[in-house]
């Protein structure tokens, strides 16, 4: 499909194809450029907050997982949990919500075409898209953590900091908490994300380069629940995890999700902060312009980006890392207010 359009959304992950069902809600005409074939997997906690499986509701989707209540940091014998205040949050494949997402995007009447966009050229009434015929009066970049867009435009921004990297595994056992336990080691933590009634997601962030099954060895309690012959995934990963991009608006090209910079997954906000974003550049497009897309961007992250950068920092601070998960369990209400104000 060629000619003009009123966004072209490159790339069709969560944030790609939340942004179509925006468009689509607001009489937008929208196409969806995806080189791959859905369902497209990715590592990471599967874990959806509260404020995320609000988002996929109002956008009348119904994504199978199991529920979970809350968040549990485990550090040896010490524990704490906060509950959810705001309903339950949801275990999910990372399948099962692309599956949904793509399928209301086409039920929606939203072209996804097996394109590769890396490259962009704008002027002043729209974009184009070289070698596809497609042009429109907005291109959004959505297309992940290391998007060639963010890129090509020349919005990266280094980091100087310590790289992180997640990796993740599924393990058909019955789920041993109705929460998402944050295992604390001393160079890594371990998520385990109830997915349903006999499987578990576990998702391990690190600096540290070495396989999985190494890794796991240090946290042993944890690791004689997951025996290796219940493995029913190979290991997948991701990262460097930190991106910065200089602006989320580019002339006529416009960032959301991971594409428009990313912290770390230490708080779990990756899918909520996609289905925000895509809400708010849509609201922003349908102003006519994308002059506030950047303040309206930042003012829905800010929380989210000020919470996950403050706890980052401590872990990679040796003076401050071993007291993250005591602090926690001292201060109970304080760690159940930093919950839920993510949620």
């Amino acid at each position: 499909m060629s000619g003009n359009h009123d966004l072209v959304i490159a790339g069709g992950g969560p944030a790609g194809l939340a942004t179509a069902l925006h468009a689509a809600r607001a009489g937008l005409d929208a196409v969806v450029a995806e080189p791959r074939e859905a369902p497209v997997d990715k590592a990471c906690g599967e874990g959806l907050m509260p404020g995320a499986v609000r988002a996929l509701t109002a956008l009348g989707l119904d994504v199978p997982g199991h529920p979970i209540a809350g968040i549990r940091y485990v550090q040896g014998p010490r524990r704490v949990e906060a509950a959810f205040r705001a309903g339950p949050g949801l275990g999910a494949r990372r399948t099962a919500l692309h599956s949904a997402l793509h399928r209301a995007v086409l039920d929606a009447g939203v072209p996804v075409l097996p394109l590769r966009v890396e490259a962009v050229r704008q002027d002043t009434t729209g974009v184009s898209v070289p070698g596809t015929g497609l042009r429109a009066r907005w291109l959004v970049a959505a297309d992940g953590l290391h998007s060639p867009l963010r890129r090509s435009l020349g919005l990266e921004v280094k980091s100087r900091e310590p790289a992180r990297y997640g990796l993740r595994r599924h393990y058909a056992v019955p789920p041993w908490s109705p929460y998402v336990e944050v295992h604390w080691g001393e160079h890594a933590e371990v998520y385990v994300t109830p997915l349903g009634p006999a499987l578990v997601g576990v998702a391990l962030l690190t600096a540290r380069r070495a396989p999985f099954d190494v890794q796991l060895e240090s946290f042993p309690a944890l690791a004689g629940r997951l025996p290796p012959e219940a493995a029913v995934t190979a290991v997948r990963g991701a990262g460097p995890l930190r991106q910065r991009a200089r602006t989320r608006a580019h002339g006529r090209v416009l960032l959301v999700g991971d594409a428009a910079g990313y912290i770390d997954a230490l708080t779990g906000e990756g899918i909520s902060l996609a289905l925000t974003g895509a809400e708010a550049l849509v609201t922003n497009l349908c102003r006519g312009t994308s002059r506030r897309y950047e303040t309206d961007w930042s003012r829905a992250t800010r929380r989210h980006r000020l919470l996950t950068e403050l706890l980052v920092r401590a872990r990679q601070r040796p003076a401050l890392a071993p007291h993250i998960m005591p602090a926690a369990a001292r201060l109970p209400r304080l760690f159940t207010a930093a919950v839920n104000a993510l949620a």
